[in-house]
């Protein structure tokens, strides 16, 4: 792996931002009452309320919820800093807790970037084919001005939200999507209690038997996507969590409906090409991953072209 000097001077893609971790209460920022809102103020304990509440039934998780999620109303939420920094969105590490008692779990935030960031990066090809309906919102989009940027950061993470909550319910293996409120989503954590984060695949270094153990994982998971008709758009090895044997894909928010988007193919492609390369160059054995074969397998399975023959190394579920 490149070191982080030269890593920085190449082409960085979509989320390839160097991690930050927290642990314990590190670095933790307190968040500021909202304008006039005096129930923000005599809190318990933690920085805000609950936000359970604010969120319609179609923006909060699957059901069933699962039995660790605090959905209480007189939870609180405290912010115990930041886990991951990013050029569109930032993660931040909240404790959901209900004062009193020994009710509270452990939530990822993730916060898109809205009317101060620039633009999204390369969210033209991904929302190819997508548009809003109101004119004016899409001349916004269009443009980049200030409103157009927070209706995409908006988007971003319904976006996101959305394809959670598909894939959730599909059994692939993504964190589940807690709740979506305007540009911030919450997700779970995926790490120790005490706050210690996942590492991203890429930080990580499995020896021969677990690096073939995650390769397996992470074939019978794109193939399952492919089977949906969806590429993840931006496919590896930093975008893919670690944890306790377990990969995790996470950062969806430009899921790509091959189908629909007239550069589906390539999208499967480019997600076949970057982790079969990342495998191949940790010394995969036994199982030869190739781009190619890769690329084959999941448009196959995706329904885009036939192929011939079943490549070997690639197990179907």
């Amino acid at each position: 792996m490149p070191s982080s000097a030269s890593y920085r001077r190449g082409k960085r893609r979509f989320d390839d931002d160097d991690p930050s971790f927290v642990k314990r209460a590190r670095h933790r920022r307190s968040l500021p009452p909202e304008p006039g809102d005096d129930s923000a103020f005599g809190l318990p304990e933690g920085d805000r309320w609950s936000t359970w509440d604010q969120s319609a039934p179609t923006e909060r998780g699957p059901r069933p919820y699962p039995p660790w999620l605090v959905t209480e109303l007189a939870a609180v939420d405290t912010e115990l800093g930041i886990l991951k920094t990013g050029k569109e969105a930032d993660v931040f590490l909240i404790r959901r807790g209900v004062p009193g008692t020994e009710r509270s779990c452990l939530l990822a935030a993730k916060r898109y970037r809205a009317a101060e960031h620039k633009m999204f990066q390369r969210d033209t090809e991904y929302l190819e084919g997508l548009r809003v309906r109101e004119s004016r919102m899409n001349r916004a989009i269009a443009n980049r001005s200030a409103a157009g940027r927070s209706m995409i950061a908006i988007q971003w993470a319904g976006a996101e939200f959305a394809a959670l909550g598909e894939l959730h319910r599909e059994g692939l293996p993504v964190p589940y999507p807690v709740q979506v409120l305007g540009t911030e989503v919450l997700l779970e954590f995926i790490g120790d209690p005490d706050g210690t984060a996942a590492p991203r695949l890429a930080e990580t270094r499995p020896d021969g038997p677990e690096l073939a153990r995650l390769w397996a994982q992470l074939v019978q998971a794109l193939i399952a996507l492919a089977r949906l008709g969806y590429a993840h758009g931006d496919m590896s090895a930093y975008n893919l969590l670690v944890w306790r044997g377990q990969l995790y894909i996470i950062d969806v928010p430009q899921l790509v409906d091959v189908v629909a988007n007239p550069r589906g193919g390539q999208f499967l492609d480019r997600d076949a090409a970057n982790v079969a390369g990342w495998f191949a160059r940790r010394g995969l054995a036994g199982v030869s991953p190739d781009p190619a074969a890769l690329a084959g397998l999941l448009r196959a399975e995706a329904r885009l072209q036939p192929v011939a023959t079943q490549p070997q190394g690639y197990p179907r579920r």
